[in-house]
């Protein structure tokens, strides 16, 4: 299909499938916690703007925890129909971590998602604020088995190899392996941004329409709050995490930096932007700071760290690719931390809600957090190439005997079949955020007489239109 081998095709439809799925996780991580700060602010201040943004933000959560369980499923499939020598290899360490993950994080959730979503008036608020809790710390807890199981695959630890077979040894080492506490760091706190984001642009663009109230007004506050405490926080644990790249993979680290060859007795520059090429081992029209990358990474003007040039060809990753994924990443982190000190200024002026080149700015920022998400995921994965387990599988080693035809096939189905469905859920929860937040909510509309929740997405009024229920 055009051109493309059954291992490119099959790369091609697993990342395809994985950025619509990573957005869906990224948003209900963040929104489950943002639930539990806003009921526990209800409980405690009993101001009733909290649980009316806590109703509205439920119905949206909803919908994004049904998109994401759907777009879920169809990844670990994809281990057994597209990577079957993978998951014969090493499936006996992502097939626990896997589990690991059903077992805890997914029956936490699962188990209290009803009362949360459905037991406002039906279940004491001590229970309720519970429940809501337990669903925030299962979509942690879920991403916490993820990332173990992914972070292994960039750093292995804690195996032996026996009849071509990976055997866990010490399953303390496999989870807790080189780079996952600084992965999951990063994870968890791009959610939280990404979702701030995503609330603090719904709110910018209610002012923008003239929606002017107590609730729309929190919204923004609450977000750039979170906005100003998480993203110099993030990179902070950006900055960790790439010195911990250097030490475990300096390939990746090299190719995110466009770095191609060591000059003696210089230190290498920061190349802010450039065009990598990997025919001629240079990148070219580099627009650098000379030394500086010698600082930010070895922390010394002089200091020197692994070039491409030091890495056989067929060890190198895409290194156009993960050079500006990088970059977007970055890029788009440093307009982010540019919003939240904006809006610390203006909190500071009093002009917070009144200026309309700022509310621009926020609204137009609202999908900068998942753009940079799937950016730095891109870097990431595409970065670890050619291997699937850093250093012990080839990525052409893993793939599934299909041929390209079939891949090519398959992909085109996700491919309409995601946008289908998918868009048409990302429609509708962006129609529920225009709805804005209504003062004065009591039960969400699942509660109402009458009304069975069956489902998750029933908490969303358009479901509970459809079972005669309108709200009153």
């Amino acid at each position: 299909m055009l051109g493309f081998t059954a291992l490119e095709l099959a790369r091609i439809q697993f990342g395809f499938t994985i950025s619509f799925h990573i957005v869906f996780p990224a948003i209900t991580i963040g929104l489950a916690s943002y639930l539990a700060v806003l009921e526990g602010l209800w409980l405690w201040r009993k101001d009733p703007v909290y649980r009316d943004l806590y109703h509205f933000w439920s119905r949206i959560f909803a919908v994004n925890f049904a998109m994401g369980v759907v777009s879920g499923l169809v990844m670990a499939y994809q281990f057994g129909t597209n990577w079957s020598h993978y998951s014969s290899f090493a499936g006996s360490i992502t097939g626990p971590l896997l589990a690991y993950e059903v077992l805890t994080a997914f029956f936490l959730e699962a188990g209290f998602l009803g009362v949360m979503l459905f037991g406002w008036n039906k279940v004491g608020s001590g229970l309720h604020f519970f429940s809501t809790v337990m669903v925030a710390l299962g979509t942690l807890v879920s991403a916490t088995w993820i990332l173990a199981s992914n972070s292994w695959m960039q750093t292995p630890q804690g195996f032996e190899i026996v009849d071509n077979v990976v055997v866990p040894v010490n399953w303390f080492e496999v989870i807790f392996n080189p780079s996952f506490s600084y992965r999951l760091a990063h994870m968890t706190m791009a959610a939280f941004i990404s979702t701030a984001l995503f609330v603090g642009a719904s709110g910018a663009w209610h002012l923008l329409r003239g929606n002017d109230n107590p609730c729309v007004r929190t919204m923004l506050s609450m977000a750039l709050w979170m906005l100003i405490a998480a993203a110099p926080l993030q990179i902070a644990i950006g900055d960790m995490h790439g010195l911990n790249t250097l030490e475990h993979q300096p390939a990746k680290l090299a190719a995110m930096e466009g770095h191609w060859e060591n000059k003696p007795g210089e230190g290498a520059p920061l190349l802010l932007f450039g065009w990598p090429d990997m025919q001629a081992e240079a990148t070219r029209y580099a627009v650098e700071v000379p030394r500086l990358g010698s600082l930010i990474l070895t922390r010394s003007w002089d200091g020197q760290y692994r070039a491409l040039k030091e890495f056989a060809p067929q060890d190198r990753p895409n290194v156009l690719l993960v050079f500006w994924s990088f970059r977007v990443m970055v890029g788009l982190g440093m307009l982010i931390l540019l919003l939240a000190l904006w809006g610390a200024w203006l909190r500071w002026r009093g002009r917070l809600y009144g200026s309309q080149a700022f509310l621009r700015f926020t609204a137009w920022m609202g999908p900068a957090g998942l753009i940079a998400l799937l950016a730095g995921w891109f870097t990431t994965e595409v970065g670890r190439q050619p291997w699937i387990v850093y250093g012990v599988l080839r990525t052409q080693d893993a793939v599934s005997n299909h041929s390209a035809q079939v891949m090519g096939a398959t992909l085109i189905v996700f491919i309409v079949a995601y946008f289908a469905v998918f868009g048409i859920g990302v429609r509708y929860m962006l129609k529920l955020v225009s709805q804005g937040p209504q003062a004065h909510e009591g039960a969400s509309d699942a509660e109402a007489p009458g009304h069975r929740p069956a489902r998750p997405l029933s908490a969303a009024p358009g479901a509970a239109s459809r079972t005669h229920h309108q709200e009153g």
